[in-house]
């Protein structure tokens, strides 16, 4: 289960400085997101961070924009005077960002900004008209240096779906870097990912599979070389939204630990929990709810250890809405 942080301390995470709040667009405004100021800020410790502010570009500024061609990395040029290239600074003040701030447990970006948009940012022709879309300059600097870190933009997060699948790899980089990290050992390693098993069922059968097989010989391996392989394709593999089919799947598994302790009935009716939810008539918390209730009461020490159970804290009530 979830262990959590103090409440006065919170998990490390960033997030860019105009979501907070602070006047530090180019036009001197902000975007502050009351979701992250009244309730992820509950649980998280918020460090805000403007790469083009740090960069230098001050506050008013012009604005900035992607330029270049498909197939390139964009540079990152004046809107109004195009022969105002800050590509060498932002890069430079990402990857300071990133050599930093380690101790993250992820970062909460601006929508569309050309620094710190996670996708679909314009990037444009020398001649002005539009091109195609990338990341923002930050963000790839973020993935180049720091390619674990769980990156979400502020306006996805409106999206159940994603939101559930932000925080949960929030809370699983956590249980990293406080379990693994903190202390590496052979054993943290295989301890993390037999309370990660589900959690990655859920997310990503095949990777599932393949780091299961992976760990059986990394005893065999330097720690650092086991640690890093585990650690980039387990953050990737969760970095794919589970779906009601893959989370019914991993729900019918630890089924399979209680079902010698329950009677018939019970049996029948959890079955039926998580036909309901595979099929779209019911949220996730439900069959979790009835399955937690058990496994509490029945379960092994390896079963009730499932971060699965409990990825995230109940009172954001995240399984609620998927």
């Amino acid at each position: 289960m979830t262990e959590q942080h103090d409440s006065a301390e919170g998990i490390p995470v960033g997030i860019s400085a105009c979501l907070m709040g602070e006047q530090v667009r180019y036009n001197g405004g902000h975007k502050r997101s009351r979701y992250c100021l009244e309730v992820l800020a509950e649980r998280f410790r918020f460090e805000p961070f403007c790469p083009e502010l740090v960069a230098g570009l001050g506050v008013p500024r012009d604005p900035i924009r992607l330029v270049g061609a498909p197939g390139e990395e964009p540079r990152v040029v004046g809107t109004k005077d195009p022969s105002l290239d800050v590509t060498a600074r932002l890069a430079e003040v990402s990857a300071t960002f990133a050599d930093q701030h380690r101790h993250l447990r992820g970062f909460i970006l601006m929508k569309g900004s050309p620094s710190c948009g996670l996708e679909r940012v314009k990037v444009y022709h020398a001649n002005g008209m539009p091109s195609h879309s990338d990341s923002g300059a930050f963000v790839r600097a973020l993935r180049r240096h720091f390619p674990e870190l769980p990156l979400e933009e502020e306006a996805r997060m409106n999206d159940a779906v994603l939101r559930e699948n932000f925080i949960t790899r929030v809370y699983a980089f956590d249980d990293w870097k406080r379990h693994v990290e903190a202390d590496p050992s052979h054993h943290a390693l295989l301890q993390f990912h037999s309370r990660q098993k589900y959690l990655l069922m859920a997310h990503h059968v095949e990777a599932y599979r393949e780091l299961g097989r992976y760990l059986a010989d990394a005893g065999n391996r330097p720690l650092d070389e086991a640690m890093g392989h585990y650690l980039g394709r387990f953050m990737a593999a969760l970095a794919r939204p589970a779906t009601r089919k893959t989370h019914a799947n991993a729900l019918m598994h630890v089924f399979g630990y209680l079902k010698r302790a329950l009677d018939s009935e019970t049996k029948q009716d959890l079955l039926a929990a998580i036909d309901d939810y595979r099929q779209g008539h019911v949220h996730l918390a439900v069959p979790i709810r009835m399955i937690n209730h058990y496994v509490k009461r029945h379960g092994s020490a390896y079963i009730r250890a499932q971060t699965y159970l409990d990825p995230h804290p109940y009172e954001l009530g995240l399984r609620n809405a998927i």
